[in-house]
């Protein structure tokens, strides 16, 4: 399984920016993020068939979670970046197969390699 995360940049607060990871096949993914010093924790995930999508509460209302199935790529749409949004976000994916949408980072076994926001203030 490969991940490819793309689209972080350098933003100023209150801007928008939408990050996308292209998968080698079709699974239910999952964003997820880390600021220096910080754990891990889970941003958003979407099922198999792009529906279900959940989010963390300290993002839900500015990031929308999508996919596009015909091109195995699930995107986040980022909106009203906050200073505290800036890290580094990985994609993460499960197998199809699963129902259950997971916020653990422990049961995505397939991760790309992130891609950095910095959002200035």
């Amino acid at each position: 399984v490969q991940l490819q995360a793309s689209g972080g940049g350098l933003v100023q607060a209150g801007d928008s920016l939408r990050l996308s990871c292209a998968a080698s096949g079709r699974f239910v993914m999952g964003w997820f993020r880390q600021a220096p010093g910080k754990r891990r924790e889970f941003v958003a995930t979407i099922s198999y068939a792009g529906g279900s999508p959940v989010y963390a509460d300290s993002v839900k209302g500015r990031f929308t979670i999508s996919r596009d199935s015909d091109k195995n790529t699930v995107y986040l749409q980022m909106n009203n970046l906050k200073p505290e949004d800036a890290a580094v976000y990985y994609c993460a994916a499960r197998s199809s197969g699963v129902t259950v949408m997971t916020r653990e980072s422990r049961l995505y076994p397939y991760w790309g390699q992130g891609t950095l926001v910095t959002v200035s203030s």
